[in-house]
């Protein structure tokens, strides 16, 4: 899978996520029709959005070349 993909699918679901948090923000739990709904345990969400925010990150950053120098005669 091309770096360009992963990075696009880690943002959308980065956005997911945070709109996540923001509906469990305005109410934890809610009742329709009879039927009681909780959303998701927010701390979970706000553990997987700063997972999320670290790998997004580490796509701009490049890993420090090496160099390797080769001894070689010369006669």
């Amino acid at each position: 899978m091309a770096e360009n993909t992963r990075l696009e699918i880690k943002k959308a679901r980065l956005k997911l996520y945070l709109a996540a948090e923001i509906a469990i923000l305005k109410g934890q739990a809610y009742e329709m029709e009879g039927l009681k709904l909780t959303r998701a345990d927010l701390k979970t969400v706000q553990n997987v959005i700063a997972q999320l925010e670290s790998e997004i990150a580490k796509f701009g950053k490049r890993p420090a070349r090496m160099k390797y120098i080769v001894p070689r005669d010369s006669f």
